[in-house]
């Protein structure tokens, strides 16, 4: 189902897409630059260093593995911009000024529950971010359609309004439905809410979780295993693992990572993201929204 272009995230604009086709890029940890030829997307993008200065006297240093791929005021064109939680990996201040300042007509995406968070790290606007919670599904623009799931960074989470604190992204984009968990792991019902989306291709986070890192406050995701799973009974056809190659305590062998994608059988498609290769999916296969 995917087709893998060696294209540089510098020039993502320029490839070309059919009508009802799209491209995704990653930009490193669980951050993806989508596009189709009408609207452009970028979901949790990390591209500063603003960890490595806030942890910097810290027992995990957060020093980047990869350098940033992209500079983020570079990223013109784009019109949506999503952010599944308020940590720092996805959504970070210094990125999104710069991206929001590229675009100044973009519109911000994020849960109800850190929408007031979102405002003072960029200091934009309110009437540019839209806040979302689990269970919304909501038109965007014509071809762009959203579902919000609700997602478990280790546990469900809520704020004292009873706004979902981390969120999952189902976007039906010209009729591919792209499913982005955000940090999440598996919990009752997820299986169930995504079974039902109909979900072609899912961006998981596969770097696990431990005693340890939990115990330090860096909370985990899906094992890669997990994520299979999780696409096998959703009825998912294809896994883009991500959130690896970033910081040296929270990341996967890639080696290992291969060795486990290559002993599954031919039913899940997985597709290691690179940087600088586009993801091509042709959308005239797509299936239509159910209720």
């Amino acid at each position: 189902m995917i087709k893998t272009v060696d294209t540089p995230l510098a020039g993502w604009q320029e490839l070309s897409l059919s009508d009802r086709g799209m491209a995704f890029w990653w930009l490193g940890q669980s951050g993806f630059l989508i596009r189709s030829r009408h609207c452009s997307i970028v979901v949790d993008p990390y591209l500063s260093d603003s960890l490595a200065v806030k942890y910097r006297n810290a027992r995990f240093k957060h020093v980047r593995m990869m350098p940033v791929p992209v500079p983020p005021e570079t990223l013109s064109g784009i019109d949506w911009i999503f952010c599944t939680h308020r940590h720092t990996d996805h959504m970070d201040g210094a990125t999104l000024s710069a991206i929001v300042g590229a675009n100044p007509g973009c519109t911000l995406v994020a849960p109800a529950a850190a929408k007031q968070h979102l405002t003072d790290v960029i200091g934009a606007a309110p009437a540019c971010i839209q806040g979302v919670d689990a269970g919304c599904h909501v038109p965007l623009q014509e071809g762009l359609d959203l579902e919000s799931v609700a997602s478990a960074h280790e546990s469900l989470a809520y704020d004292q309004a009873g706004h979902c604190l981390c969120l999952g992204y189902v976007l039906d984009l010209e009729g591919t439905r792209l499913y982005h968990s955000g940090d999440c792991v598996p919990y009752e019902g997820l299986t169930e809410t995504l079974k039902r989306l109909n979900i072609d291709v899912a961006l998981l986070p596969v770097n696990g979780r431990d005693a340890e890192r939990t115990g330090h406050g860096i909370l985990g995701n899906f094992h890669f295993e997990e994520a299979v799973s999780l696409c096998q009974e959703a009825g998912i056809g294809v896994l883009v693992p991500h959130h690896f190659g970033m910081f040296d305590f929270n990341t996967v062998d890639p080696t290992e990572l291969q060795s486990k994608i290559d002993r599954l059988d031919n039913a899940l498609e997985v597709v290691v993201p690179r940087m600088n290769q586009a993801l091509l999916i042709d959308g005239d296969s797509s299936r239509q929204w159910t209720s």
